[in-house]
């Protein structure tokens, strides 16, 4: 399984978090790991995650930067893991 770091930038709004949630499930990947924090100005997060999947992120990220609040979504790396039986 393939595992992807994001850093997503976005306007903070209560339900963008759960936008980001439902189009990274519905794009087939599982989140290894994830911290939000504000920026200096309080109006935009910064959303740090780790995602899995056998799928391209490319897909997930173009997906993601549709979201009207996204301002931006970076793919920082690609990690391969190997998961045992």
């Amino acid at each position: 399984m393939n595992q992807h770091q994001l850093s997503i930038e976005a306007r903070f709004r209560p339900e963008i978090l759960e936008r980001i949630l439902r189009v990274i499930r519905h794009r087939g990947f599982q989140i290894c790991s994830m911290n939000m924090a504000t920026m200096a100005n309080a109006e935009n997060i910064n959303i740090e995650m780790t995602v899995a999947s056998q799928r391209p992120v490319d897909l997930l990220s173009t997906q993601l930067t549709k979201l009207l609040d996204v301002a931006c979504v970076h793919i920082q790396q690609q990690t391969t893991q190997q998961i045992r039986a």
